[in-house]
């Protein structure tokens, strides 16, 4: 979508507007720049490129200069590491290249559930509760991923109002829903995939299939865990457009935790982590990064320096720093100090306009 989209404006009349020109000279200077493939910048996204719904002043700039607009006359590569998720990565990428003026494909996002795809040659044709973002969208992700046996809580309401009384689904949400004897069909595993939307009702239904017999809802309650959990980003806040951070998935975390304890007279609670900071994210990243490099000519994958851009101290740069790469902080999300105590980073810099720029003037020194 991406190629046929810059396709579409490369051909667009030689006036066109300012953000076509723009671009069209973009596509000019990748056209013309060799690929410097001893490095590579990964981004987090919210916070660093865009806030909320808002793209942030300095990100196309830099885009820019990693295509080729540098004093290097080179492109560098570069991901998109992010701890949101609930959207398909071809999704996010179509999402991003409008919003910043570029070509990004699918195979630079990684989303906090990407890793996850991993999970479908245990759980293909097992029964598993996708919980996190609106309807069904998370549910039809995780198809697309090769779980082939997916339920949602929305289901599990539309079987059983009881189940949480304190909703009532729309007539979309019950033609949508897809119902069946959660009685009969215990679950083996729970894969939070994006933010609860419905904070209540996914603590409930969650509870219930962890802590039920068998993970049959309506069955006894076992108070011992029941079928396996994995849950993406732990992130306690996220920025966007509102002035203070606000909660993010690892807010649930946090709450399913308190609640699973104090149903379960703190029975042990065993789960599986996804997102930043944790190793997986970074692995993940890494195979991204070898694979472009071996299809533009790299004989030797891996052998690169890789610079992490985020806000999140506690996630980008804490996985950063734990992964060998070159952390860089920048002011434009939750963070705004001089740097970061638990976790410092390698550069601080206000913005990603100067982060990139810094970045290519370390590249500079290291290969003149």
């Amino acid at each position: 979508m991406a190629a046929a989209r810059a396709a579409t404006l490369a051909a667009a009349p030689a006036g066109g507007t300012a953000r076509q020109i723009a671009h069209r000279r973009l596509l000019q200077t990748q056209r013309a720049a060799a690929w410097h493939l001893d490095a590579a910048v990964v981004f987090d996204i919210d916070g660093v490129l865009v806030r909320g719904q808002q793209t942030i002043d300095e990100a196309r700039g830099a885009l820019r200069m990693l295509a080729g607009d540098n004093r290097l006359g080179l492109r560098i590569p570069f991901a998109l590491l992010t701890n949101g998720g609930g959207v398909s990565e071809a999704a996010k990428a179509e999402q991003l290249s409008r919003k910043l003026d570029a070509q990004i494909s699918a195979d630079q996002i990684i989303l906090a559930h990407s890793p996850m795809k991993a999970l479908a040659r245990t759980y293909a044709d097992k029964h598993v509760l996708i919980a996190g973002g609106p309807g069904r969208q998370c549910a039809e992700i995780a198809r697309s991923y090769g779980f082939a046996n997916v339920s949602t809580p929305d289901d599990v309401v539309a079987w059983q109002p009881a189940a949480w009384p304190f909703m009532e689904l729309s007539d979309a949400e019950r033609a949508r829903a897809q119902p069946r004897d959660f009685a009969r069909h215990p679950f083996a595993a729970v894969m939070l995939f994006h933010d609860s939307f419905n904070f209540g009702r996914d603590l409930q239904v969650i509870t219930d299939v962890l802590r039920s017999q068998d993970a049959r809802l309506g069955a006894p309650f076992a108070d011992c865990q029941s079928a396996a959990l994995y849950m993406s980003n732990a992130d306690l806040v996220f920025s966007n457009e509102y002035a203070r951070p606000r909660l993010a998935q690892g807010a649930f975390h946090v709450c399913l935790q308190a609640m699973w304890d104090a149903l379960t007279n703190r029975a042990p609670l065993q789960y599986t982590r996804y997102g930043k900071p944790f190793a997986v994210q970074y692995q993940y990243a890494k195979r991204l990064l070898d694979e472009f490099a071996r299809q533009h000519g790299q004989t030797r994958p891996g052998a690169r320096r890789v610079y992490a851009v985020g806000d999140n101290p506690a996630a980008d740069i804490a996985g950063a720093n734990a992964a060998g790469w070159t952390s860089v902080l920048v002011r434009t999300g939750v963070f705004s100090g001089a740097n970061d105590a638990t976790h410092p980073a390698a550069m601080v810099v206000d913005h990603v306009g100067e982060a990139v720029a810094r970045i290519i003037d370390a590249e500079h020194r290291l290969i003149k």
